[in-house]
């Protein structure tokens, strides 16, 4: 029996490129920072795992980069439903601040955010007349990680909202169901699997974040230092095997957010039928 021919031909040749490519730029850096944090020795990763500063480091940028994630799932919703579904002025311009925090460097980031929540600041002022400290705070941090976590959402929810089929919710309708009914029972369930692929991704990129944070955290011990800014002082004291231990850890974390995205994209695949 003679082999399926392609149109293209050469699948030999284009992966042997693909794997190198990949391990080049992906696979071999990351063993390197494997075997450097092994380099320390067993009782080194340990201690420097279970010290504490650095688990507070760690359940800092996890915290913050999950409250983050849950916000943009709520806010990213209702933007991605708005431009999609309804047409007004200054759509289009809207659509393309969505994609702001892809294109603005995260330290420039940094500076506006600081600069409005400060307690000096336009907001930052009205808050702390309240008693509501955003900047060099937890909460600061929370609303610099939802900035730049906020386009993963919109853009993986549009493509699934222009597909929705308005027949649903008509025939829905037609059958009793009033708005909310609607809402909860038809567009929301089939919204959920992007919404939550949508929301992984953002909290993946909120949890090695730094430029955007450094500046309004204020990089305090045990309050407000997160753990990519521990991996920069870990670097800076000369202890390469404590930081690649810190990053390990980050890898580790960012690669089971990356399986819970891929079955999370399946799954919507799968609900959807794209």
């Amino acid at each position: 029996m003679s082999r399926p021919r392609h149109v293209l031909p050469g699948f030999r040749l284009s992966l042997g490129f693909t794997v190198t490519y990949l391990s080049l730029l992906v696979l071999f850096p990351l063993s390197m920072l494997a075997w450097k944090a092994a380099s320390g020795g067993w009782e080194h990763f340990i201690e420097t795992l279970t010290h504490e500063r650095v688990l507070a480091s760690l359940k800092l940028s996890f915290s913050t980069a999950f409250v983050a994630a849950l916000v943009n799932g709520v806010f990213g919703l209702l933007t991605a439903w708005a431009l999609e579904r309804y047409a007004f002025p200054g759509r289009r311009l809207l659509d393309a601040m969505v994609d702001l925090p892809f294109a603005l460097p995260t330290a420039v980031a940094g500076i506006a955010l600081v600069t409005l929540y400060a307690p000096n600041g336009w907001i930052g002022s009205f808050l702390a007349q309240h008693d509501i400290k955003a900047a060099y705070a937890p909460l600061g941090i929370t609303i610099a990680l939802t900035f730049v976590g906020f386009p993963f959402v919109v853009r993986t929810l549009q493509p699934v909202i222009a597909d929705l089929s308005m027949d649903v919710e008509e025939a829905a309708a037609c059958l009793g169901a009033n708005r909310w009914q609607t809402l909860t029972r038809v567009v929301f369930p089939a919204l959920l699997p992007s919404t939550l692929a949508g929301m992984t991704l953002a909290f993946g990129r909120a949890v090695g974040e730094y430029g955007s944070v450094v500046f309004i955290s204020g990089n305090l011990p045990f309050k407000t230092e997160i753990a990519p800014l521990l991996i920069t002082m870990r670097l800076e004291e000369y202890d390469y095997a404590g930081a690649a231990t810190i990053g390990v850890v980050m890898l580790a974390a960012s690669f089971g957010i990356l399986l819970v995205s891929n079955f999370l994209t399946n799954w919507s695949r799968s609900r959807t039928g794209r």
